[in-house]
């Protein structure tokens, strides 16, 4: 407990760290939400790694074209590094949904190969960057360690934006998702709320890469909702669920990975992914039991 409380005080040394980090654990189980709904789990996958990939490509442009990166502030990198993610991140969901509309190949093979080459590509990159020992490859590892307040603000402001969006448009969104058939025939702009839901999964997956890194933005982006989506009844619930156990994950694995000296980010993960398996444990249980009242009542 001691350690709980010194981690929530104004004064902590790492307090941005905790903050956006908690930002990012209730935001993404949100936007994830609707990858689930979707069953777009591997583009959950793939796109934190392509938005790594825009932040690797967008930080060592400046040294291709032989600008010195000596001069720049952490702010500047931030603003061009976050550029790269979303151009990068946007583009690969454009192209990503065109080539699953025109039904060619298949598509977790597509997703599984981006992800891949993204991953690898980034370190490539990145470990030919002499700048890039300031922080970026731990980023891109899972380390949360420091984080400015420009950077929190700028996180919080997008994010903040993100969540006013979807509190205004859920239900356009959510029957777009849920149910397509349905959304054409109450005529809806079927093109449009896609274009608006990829724009709001770019940007938060482009802040959660720059805030915490690939690793910890495609676990929350997809644990909490697929387990939330184990218990959950309704689209109000499943969107609760998942994004109060996102929230919850990310100040118990700070926790974890400060009070024993863990990295932040692996620490996280391995916390959402103990959650979803007592959850799926407990959701067999409950589904036996029910199944086994049904069966006496009809006896």
């Amino acid at each position: 407990m001691e350690t709980l409380l010194q981690i929530l005080s104004p004064d902590f040394l790492l307090r941005n760290s905790v903050y956006t980090s908690i930002l990012v654990g209730f935001a993404c189980p949100l936007v994830g939400a609707f990858l689930v709904l979707r069953r777009l789990v591997f583009m959950g996958v793939a796109l934190p790694q392509i938005s790594s990939t825009g932040v690797a490509v967008a930080l060592s442009a400046p040294l291709w074209f032989g600008v010195s990166q000596a001069t720049h502030s952490s702010q500047s990198d931030h603003t061009i590094a976050f550029v790269g993610s979303v151009v990068f991140t946007l583009v690969a969901i454009l192209v990503l949904a065109f080539l699953e509309r025109r039904g060619r190949g298949l598509a977790e093979g597509r997703l599984g190969t981006a992800y891949v080459v993204a991953a690898a590509l980034s370190i490539l990159i990145l470990s030919k960057n002499r700048y890039a020992e300031l922080g970026w490859l731990d980023l891109l590892k899972g380390e949360v360690i420091t984080i400015s307040n420009f950077d929190l603000a700028l996180t919080a402001t997008a994010l903040g934006l993100v969540l006013g969006i979807l509190a205004l448009f859920h239900k356009e969104l959510f029957l777009v998702s849920f149910d397509r058939a349905m959304a054409v025939t109450l005529r809806k702009n079927v093109v449009f709320w896609d274009i608006v839901l990829y724009l709001l999964l770019g940007i938060t997956v482009s802040l959660a890469v720059l805030s915490v890194g690939p690793l910890i933005s495609f676990g929350f982006l997809l644990i909490p909702a697929l387990a939330a989506h184990l218990f959950a009844r309704t689209m109000r619930q499943f969107l609760l669920f998942a994004s109060l156990l996102g929230g919850f994950a990310s100040l118990a694995g700070f926790w974890i990975a400060y009070k024993w000296d863990f990295p932040v980010g692996p620490a996280d993960v391995v916390l959402l992914g103990v959650f979803y398996g007592m959850a799926w444990i407990l959701a067999k249980i409950v589904e036996r039991v029910s199944g086994k009242q049904s069966r006496q009542k009809k006896w």
